[in-house]
């Protein structure tokens, strides 16, 4: 880290505001459905607490876009979190103003105090000097740990360090060590793996990639546009039209680079994308009329993972079919798989991207996977080489 860490801050008894990445999913009853993003969050937390610290963490949660949404509200991650480091977590009314300051001032080493959602104000996301400095007012130091939001330049992210000695938690430390090393420093053969709907989101990504992997494997719906590229018949399968040109042109530069590209060579194919739709596997990689690929076929799946078991560092963002749907997964959960079982035998692992993320929770292969990314939009970002707002804010060592 050529950033400073919450390691390097003098922090023994102060007020220490932590930026945390509390935007978990909850049901329609208000209770959160996957608590990993507040796990995350513990070691930095604890390690304040570890030291006498008054401990403020501020979060968002969805897009009230600056007003109160109570069903947005962060209650349910205070009762998690205090179950999880077994002591109350106090429940501010608001993130600023009058009552919110008074609680602050009053917080003793030891305990903890939970903002309300920084996107109930406008001033958040519009970066509001005003707004930065009222955060930064309740605490002596700040820490970033939020990675899943470091690439907007909000207030919480790029306007509160500042007014405040500030620096990185264990969190985002461990974000950049993996996603930098797989960048820099790879362990060879590195292998990419791309899915997901749409090749726009993914060009930028693809294209800072290139020049550093030995392979690249592309699935999900993004995959018919690249083989569409290649003159292949997709059917009614997804395509983005307007970037077929631009598939092909990464295609080419990946055979000048020496890059080996696997594309899916069968399918699962539907005639209406639901979960009571006629399906079937085809083995052949051109998709007839009136059928929809939704998922990678057999001979895909053994390709694929044959290619992950012979690389040393495996990238994965985005899943290889419609996920969501149980019938519709197996590729991705069979990509799972073969990260953990790669991981077991010394490989290293990044996966990032909520599906991905989700598919190697659902299967229990957490464990076995080197690092789970916590940031989707910013891992993205990251690995297209952008400089993020909120990693920039930091103070250099």
């Amino acid at each position: 880290m050529e950033k400073l860490t919450i390691s390097d801050l003098e922090i023994e008894g102060k007020k220490v505001l932590i930026r945390c990445d509390f935007n978990v999913p909850l049901d329609d009853k208000g209770r959160i459905t996957d608590d990993t993003r507040i796990q995350a969050a513990l070691p930095t937390i604890r390690y304040a607490l570890g030291r006498e610290c008054a401990v403020i963490l501020m979060s968002h949660m969805g897009r009230p876009k600056g007003k109160v949404d109570p069903k947005l509200s962060l209650k349910p991650v205070a009762q998690r979190l205090g179950e999880l480091l077994n002591l109350e977590v106090l429940m501010a009314p608001d993130c600023v103003g009058p009552e919110v300051e008074k609680m602050a001032g009053e917080l003793k080493g030891g305990e903890v105090l939970l903002l309300e959602n920084l996107r109930f104000h406008s001033g958040e996301e519009k970066n509001d000097e005003t707004f930065a400095k009222q955060l930064a007012s309740l605490a002596d130091v700040f820490v970033q740990d939020a990675f899943g939001t470091v690439h907007r330049a909000h207030a919480s992210t790029s306007g509160v360090p500042r007014h405040l000695p500030s620096g990185a938690g264990f969190l985002l430390q461990k974000e950049i060590k993996y996603l930098k090393q797989a960048l820099e420093e790879p362990e060879r053969p590195f292998l990419a793996i791309l899915g997901g709907a749409k090749i726009s989101t993914k060009i930028g990504v693809i294209k800072n990639l290139l020049p550093k992997v030995d392979s690249l494997i592309l699935g999900g719906a993004m995959a018919y546009t690249f083989l569409r590229a290649e003159n292949i018949e997709t059917g009614n399968s997804m395509v983005e039209e307007d970037k077929i040109d631009t598939a092909g042109e990464i295609l080419k530069q990946a055979s000048k680079k020496k890059v080996t590209v696997l594309l899916p060579i069968d399918h699962v194919i539907t005639n209406k994308v639901s979960e009571d739709a006629e399906s079937k596997e085809i083995s052949e990689v051109t998709i007839p009329q009136g059928w929809i690929g939704v998922d990678i076929g057999s001979f895909s799946i053994k390709r694929f993972s044959s290619a992950v078991s012979s690389s040393r560092t495996i990238l994965w963002n985005g899943p290889m079919g419609i996920f969501e749907i149980d019938k519709f997964s197996n590729g991705t959960k069979a990509i799972a798989e073969a990260i953990a079982e790669a991981t077991k035998k010394g490989s290293i692992s990044i996966v990032g991207g909520g599906d991905s993320v989700a598919a190697v929770t659902k299967s229990g292969l957490q464990e076995n996977v080197s690092h789970i990314s916590t940031g989707g939009g910013a891992a993205l970002e990251f690995l297209e080489g952008k400089e993020l707002p909120g990693i920039v804010a930091l103070k250099d060592k």
